[in-house]
């Protein structure tokens, strides 16, 4: 099958073709995306890259998508891409979390927490159950460096940032340092949810931010009480 996977999630991306099949995967070329310049730069690059392999659009069999969290407008400009070739082809599509692809790269079995810096003193955390090449989600949410060390004590916690990684480790939560995952790691995580049937619609297609965006927050509307 020739996954086509996109990561426009975090500070720089990547877009990748990868011919995978059940007993090996092999990548025809990852493609280095510059943060900031995604909306510019992601369909050009789809383009180039399958006339560069002379492949068209039809012999793509399915798509994989990084859904977040991360940046809100990068996000959307690479789900939208996504969602619109997925649709007009009738692909299926497979998405993948930034923090399942760290907790499956980090290699470790068992109860294994990903995180990721999310700013503003907070950090993104993702709390799987590990098997093999199966990530359980147990829940993503949003968390202080405080709020952390108390959720990650005893337990298994991963970082592909350094610079998290030297600040939580400060901090007393002990972190191990892991490569971050690239659009083709995203690519081979994706094959194997499209073989257990883990497909999801254009229409069903949407981001996961973990923490709302600032104007959402602004013009929220607080909740009316019975009184």
């Amino acid at each position: 099958m020739l996954i086509l996977g996109v990561d426009t999630s975090g500070k720089n991306g990547g877009i990748v073709l990868v011919h995978c099949e059940t007993e090996a995967s092999r990548t025809l070329e990852l493609v280095p995306l510059e943060g900031g310049t995604f909306s510019a730069q992601l369909v050009p690059q789809i383009a180039a890259l399958l006339e560069k392999h002379g492949i068209t659009k039809h012999q793509i069999g399915a798509f994989a998508v990084v859904s977040g969290p991360g940046s809100f407008t990068g996000l959307r400009v690479g789900l939208a891409a996504i969602k619109a070739l997925a649709e007009i082809l009738k692909k299926p599509i497979a998405v993948v979390s930034r923090l399942e692809a760290s907790v499956l790269g980090s290699k470790r079995e068992g109860r294994v927490t990903a995180v990721l810096d999310a700013g503003r003193g907070e950090v993104y955390a993702g709390t799987y159950s590990v098997q093999g090449e199966r990530a359980n989600c147990l829940g993503e949410e949003i968390l202080s460096t405080g709020s952390l060390l108390e959720r990650a004590a005893g337990e298994t916690v991963v970082a592909a940032d350094p610079k998290l990684a030297d600040l939580l480790n400060e901090h007393g939560v002990k972190v191990i340092r892991i490569q971050a995952p690239r659009a083709d790691a995203i690519a081979s995580i994706a094959f194997h949810k499209l073989q257990c049937g883990e497909a999801v619609t254009p229409e069903a297609l949407d981001a996961t931010y973990i923490r709302r965006s600032d104007a959402e927050t602004k013009f929220a509307r607080p909740t009316l009480r019975d009184d």
